[in-house]
């Protein structure tokens, strides 16, 4: 494949010097080098963005940027002044501010606390000046839509509102340069858009943002400029008018844009689960699931389609024995509503976490020991009552060769690992159980389209072998594409089913947020399609503003 010319994007604008200018940059590990003569040039007042596949380096560059790993060659500047971070404080003290992927917050703290930790506003003496914390963050929390209420605990928030108080967070500090590590994986269209409105709020008061995304029609949409990293090293920098999500994905990984349509309906008659008249509460008694009840059949993908914080996360978590829940749930033929979590993924159920680091790794275990969490009963993991370290290890490998996970070894710390990578692990572990039903919540969050295609692969495999799956994702597309029924959740209430075959991502996302929209696409023949169904446009309408706020 011929690479891109690597050039300088120009802007008519602005003369000034470049906001942050990398040069020669290589930064090597142990095994492997992360970065190798990287260059980049990102303007004032711009979005740029920067893609790359899994283990590209766009992470270890990030981190260099930000004072979190020093390189061992190149030269950073900022602003048109060399600089030489040693510590994250350096980076802020220069105007730099990092949103990870992964987020940086403490669960017992309150969002308050979370973002002037650190950076604590002093009365006269030595108490904490909250109130003036206060005034600060409702300002920039509305003057960008952000939303946030700063007396929540963090440990009640859902990933979409964790995502937002990061962002406040490096704002409260007063970053001018942004770095934005995958900052639309759990947010709908709407959000998506309200999010890019934001940015380009940024932009126009002089703010500059460095946007790392896989989603590529995103990054077309919303960037100035585009620098694309492959194994470490730069091999193209272009305009969003002159390439196209095809050619980046090309330039990325040397293939096209994969699709996850499927076509051909493997679904069975045969019920895998069967959940009736689930209800979760709250610690304060709020019902967060209503009386959900639903069946999977062998072969049959059911989508679960909600805004972040709707009850998809306590759902699941129910489904897993994870939290205390009234109603029945049967697996296969089997009443398993009062099992333990260990014996329900001993009955057969497969789980892929919504959050890989809090619920699906131990950051600190090597690759190995990662592959025997949640299965530490069962072979090859196991040799009668002991720990089958040879039969653990040569599944690891297998699991690497076979899902592409970028690593030096399998002894290698789950901590050491990208995003994606870490994700692709799971993803291979959860199927490598041979699992009856697979809770498989936002399986490819944070991978590139290489990997997302791969996992694609893996899922539709599964289906086809009988495989029951129930799907919650942020990606619209990948629910509609996968999915062979849909069901739309809205603050904690299955309030509509709609046709995967015929549903577009715009009327999904209407759905979700309980808009009157024209409603042709839901599945005929179910009850919405009555004029005085729970899932007309008016029932929609009625949820939504019962929901209120939350919704």
């Amino acid at each position: 494949m011929e690479e891109a010319a690597i050039s300088t994007p120009t802007s008519s604008a602005t003369a000034t010097e470049p906001a942050v200018e990398l040069e020669g940059i290589t930064k090597r590990f142990p095994g492997v080098v992360a970065n190798r003569d990287i260059r980049l040039t990102v303007l004032p007042g711009h979005v740029h963005a920067i893609v790359g596949e899994n283990g590209a380096g766009k992470s270890t560059l990030m981190k260099i940027l930000y004072g979190m790993q020093r390189p061992d060659e190149g030269v950073i500047r900022v602003n048109g002044s060399p600089v030489s971070f040693r510590t994250p404080g350096d980076a802020i003290a220069a105007g730099i501010g990092m949103v990870h992927q992964h987020f940086m917050l403490a669960d017992n703290l309150t969002v308050l606390e979370n973002i002037i930790l650190g950076s604590e506003p002093r009365r006269r003496g030595l108490g904490i000046d909250f109130a003036a914390a206060r005034r600060k963050i409702k300002q920039i929390s509305d003057a960008y839509g952000l939303g946030v209420d700063p007396d929540t605990l963090v440990e009640d928030l859902g990933v979409g509102a964790r995502q937002r108080v990061e962002i406040l967070k490096v704002l409260y500090r007063g970053a001018r340069i942004l770095i934005l590590d995958e900052p639309t994986a759990v947010l709908v269209p709407h959000e998506v858009d309200e999010l890019f409105d934001n940015l380009r709020g940024l932009v126009r008061e002089g703010l500059t943002i460095i946007f790392i995304s896989h989603k590529l029609d995103e990054v077309l949409s919303v960037a100035d400029a585009i620098t694309v990293i492959r194994r470490g090293t730069t091999v193209a920098s272009v305009l969003p008018k002159d390439v196209s999500a095809r050619k980046l994905a090309e330039l990325m990984v040397g293939s096209e844009l994969p699709s996850p349509e499927t076509r051909e309906s493997t679904v069975t008659a045969e019920v895998a689960l069967a959940v009736r008249g689930l209800t979760v509460r709250s610690d304060d008694g709020r019902a967060v699931v209503e009386d959900v009840s639903f069946e999977i059949h062998k072969g049959e993908v059911l989508g679960i389609a909600g805004v972040e914080g709707n009850g998809q996360a306590e759902l699941v978590e129910a489904i897993m024995g994870m939290r205390p829940a009234q109603g029945t749930i049967i697996l296969g033929d089997a009443d398993i509503s009062g099992w333990s979590t260990l014996r329900r993924r001993e009955g057969g159920i497969g789980y892929i976490p919504e959050d890989r680091q809090r619920h699906g790794l131990l950051l600190g275990a090597p690759l190995w020991e990662n592959r025997i969490l949640g299965h530490q009963t069962r072979k090859p993991n196991v040799k009668g009552p002991w720990i089958d370290r040879a039969g653990a290890r040569a599944d690891t490998e297998r699991i690497v060769r076979e899902y592409d996970v970028r690593t030096p070894g399998i002894d290698v710390d789950a901590a050491a690992l990208s995003g994606g990578n870490q994700q692709k692990l799971i993803v291979g572990r959860e199927m490598s159980s041979d699992p009856v039903v697979l809770i498989a919540s936002h399986p490819t969050r944070g991978v590139d389209v290489g990997a997302q295609a791969a996992i694609w692969d893996h899922l539709r495999a599964a289906r086809a072998a009988g495989l029951a799956v129930l799907l919650i994702s942020a990606d619209l597309d990948e629910l509609i594409g996968l999915s062979d029924s849909l069901k739309v959740i809205l603050r904690g209430r299955m309030v509509a089913d709609v046709d995967p075959g015929s549903v577009t991502p715009e009327q999904l996302g209407s759905a979700m947020t309980g808009a009157r929209e024209d409603t042709s696409a839901e599945r005929p023949g179910s009850a919405a399609a009555g004029a005085h169904d729970d899932t007309s446009p008016e029932r929609l309408g009625s949820a939504a503003a019962e929901a209120g706020e939350e919704a």
